[in-house]
């Protein structure tokens, strides 16, 4: 396959012809054209959206079927255009899928798959549930990379990606509304060892809540992680980094390697681009000059510290310090694309039953308790309100989820992080422990996670006995953390 792509994107800048005979001069301009028109051309570009050149009309991401392991690449519907969702849609049809790797559409071939373990979190990550982010871009459907806790994708053997005190910049475009304070949604530039070695060995993008160098604005911000700290500017506390919450996230770091970083963040709807700080690299020990070592993770950290939420739609990373000017018209080329999202599923105030795929069973109030702390279990379906529950919106799909028989909510247990953190009813309290988002699956099927540790609702060690307990879990892609959602 990287045969293949190699071929396409050589015949492509040749001016050839891709598959179905459209010229590639007839394509349009991508990020990565501008940074090469800018002097800074991209040793890395990633996405599961579009093209990122003009030119390129190879595979975009792959995924894995989990039905019989089979994989497909998901490529475009032209040259420099939109990512083929069909193909998805129909290779996943019937089962569920797994993106397990994106594809670098540089001629480097740095792509990304799932990510071994590290010194935070020494087991293998997750790939992401391949159909849980659907977007539009262009006007057409494409899927994004909906990372969970437990999920992330790392190479720690690159070609192109600066190493020392070599200048580099990146992007990625995000989701303002999907975000926690655990560490760390990153994307850039992380040691090649899945090991923290100390300050300055990295220099990546990140995105949340989590207030490394008190005090913070409000979140959520971009902040550059460059390893033993989130620098939301100057040495870490910058609180005129104001964060940006919008739908959809422009997020901008540069690093010149020797003096100085900088900081932008801009609606990827609309605008340009706003400098939350742009001045002199950290003064502590380690980060003037930068030991950057040169590998690429998405979603964790740089010892795999996987803790985080986020959304990832494209991103790139490039040789040299990029102007300005070249980062504006990046930016304008974002806006074009035109991304946006509607969730419709669930309806507000209504109520359902919630049924797990692996036991066939439905999420139960343990007795048909009603005090605070009443378990939560699976349990044959009996009809009853006590196996009833109503979804509520408290934000861009964050929802309360009510006991209908008890009027109280599901809740992480003592706002737990760790993996089997059980779940229990509780008086409303408002806030992120009792919220949950609702992520399809496909195949009518969804997975539920909760906004404060961004682990799914689990049955437990995919019981199928009545009186299973409901827990959280980091997520897995198994049908134990699938569930039904219908009246």
């Amino acid at each position: 396959m990287k045969l293949w792509r190699t071929a396409a994107v050589l015949l492509l800048t040749a001016g050839g012809l891709v598959a179905g005979g459209s010229a590639a001069s007839a394509a349009g301009t991508g990020p990565c054209d501008i940074y090469a028109g800018g002097g800074t051309p991209c040793v890395a570009a990633h996405s599961t959206t579009r093209a990122l050149f003009g030119s390129y009309g190879g595979s975009l991401y792959q995924v894995r079927r989990w039905s019989d392991g089979a994989t497909s690449n998901i490529g475009v519907l032209s040259a420099g255009g939109y990512a083929n969702a069909a193909t998805q849609d129909s290779f996943c049809s019937g089962t569920y899928c797994t993106i397990v790797r994106i594809y670098d559409q540089t001629s480097r071939h740095n792509d990304l798959t799932i990510a071994p373990g590290g010194g935070a979190n020494p087991t293998a990550d997750q790939g992401a549930n391949a159909a849980a982010l659907p977007v539009t871009a262009g006007g057409h459907k494409v899927y994004g990379v909906y990372i969970s806790a437990g999920n992330g994708y790392r190479n720690n053997a690159t070609n192109g990606i600066a190493t020392g005190s070599a200048p580099e910049g990146m992007y990625m475009v995000t989701e303002g509304t999907h975000v926690n304070d655990r560490c760390c949604f990153d994307y850039g530039n992380a040691e090649t060892n899945n090991m923290d070695t100390g300050n300055g060995d990295m220099d990546a993008i990140y995105f949340g809540n989590l207030c490394w160098f008190s005090p913070c604005s409000a979140g959520p911000r971009v902040a550059a992680d460059l390893e033993n700290g989130l620098f939301a500017g100057g040495n870490g506390s910058w609180t005129a980094n104001t964060g940006r919450n919008s739908a959809f996230v422009t997020a901008v770091l540069k690093n010149n390697g020797t003096s100085t970083y900088a900081i932008k963040d801009g609606n990827a709807q609309s605008g340009g681009l706003k400098t939350q700080y742009n001045g002199s690299l950290p003064t502590q020990s380690g980060y003037n000059p930068m030991t950057k070592q040169g590998a690429i993770i998405l979603g964790i950290g740089g010892d795999n510290s996987n803790g985080s939420v986020g959304s990832f739609f494209e991103g790139v990373m490039t040789s040299g310090y990029p102007s300005d000017a070249t980062e504006n018209s990046v930016q304008a080329n974002i806006v074009s694309v035109g991304y946006g999202k509607s969730v419709t599923f669930p309806a507000n105030g209504a109520t359902y039953r919630l049924t797990n795929l692996a036991a066939g069973k439905v999420l139960d109030a343990v007795n048909c308790g009603t005090a605070n702390g009443t378990g939560v279990q699976v349990w044959q379906s009996l009809g009853n309100t006590c196996q009833q529950w109503r979804f509520n919106s408290v934000g861009a799909n964050k929802w309360t989820i009510t006991n209908v028989n008890s009027g109280k909510v599901l809740d992480a247990v003592n706002c737990g992080l760790a993996l089997g953190t059980a779940v229990n009813l509780w008086q409303s309290l408002g806030n992120t422990c009792q919220q949950w988002a609702v992520i399809p699956a496909g195949n009518g099927r969804y997975e539920l996670v909760v906004e404060n540790s961004g682990m799914v609702l689990d049955d437990q060690n995919c019981g199928t006995a009545n009186g299973t307990k409901a827990q959280l879990w980091m997520w897995l892609n198994n049908t134990c953390q699938l569930w039904a959602i219908a009246p």
